[in-house]
């Protein structure tokens, strides 16, 4: 997986923390870059998976765990019946608007973590699940760390998705996206 590397690494844990997410944020967004709504949406493997799909379901898992730690509710949460529509576009859904929706949520993390959080040991409480243990908590250093990891999970499965799709790799992206000539 190919990510930027900043100049001068951050050196408080937030910014650290808040630049890994960013980064895989980063490769899933590149994983779009000039495709159409019909490419982002082909499932060129037997997997369900599309680009359009992952880019819906990272951004709404992200408000998902958001809202766990403001402890807000979730407009977005998803039950069994709607669980499918997590990862594919519908209705009026397109690359762009759920760019800029995830782009909404991105900073409304980022904000909430900088100035919201008084410490990244503070808690907040898990819902019930039979994937949670009973009454469980975690951190929030613990949430920014599993955004980094669930983000990258799914960058990997962008990479592969988008490679089958036209052959671009996640390198080839990235000197798209920073406006260096195609190689090709």
């Amino acid at each position: 997986m190919v990510t930027h590397v900043p100049a001068e690494a951050p050196g408080d844990e937030r910014t650290a923390l808040l630049a890994f997410v960013e980064a895989q944020r980063g490769a899933i967004r590149r994983s779009v870059l000039g495709l159409t709504e019909e490419q982002a949406a082909s499932r060129p493997g037997v997997s369900a998976l599309s680009l359009s799909g992952l880019l819906k379901h990272v951004a709404e898992g992200e408000l998902n765990w958001l809202r766990m730690a403001q402890q807000r509710p979730n407009d977005k949460e998803r039950n069994e019946e709607t669980w499918s529509d997590g990862f594919r576009l519908v209705g009026d859904e397109t690359i762009p608007r759920m760019l800029e929706f995830w782009a909404k949520v991105a900073s409304e993390t980022e904000a909430f973590i900088r100035h919201d959080v008084d410490s990244m040991d503070d808690t907040f409480p898990l819902p019930p699940a039979p994937w949670f243990p009973e009454n469980g908590r975690c951190s929030m250093r613990w949430l920014l760390i599993h955004l980094v990891e669930e983000t990258g999970r799914h960058a990997g499965h962008a990479d592969i998705l988008r490679e089958t799709l036209d052959g671009r790799t996640a390198l080839e992206l990235v000197a798209e996206e920073a406006g260096y000539p195609s190689q090709s």
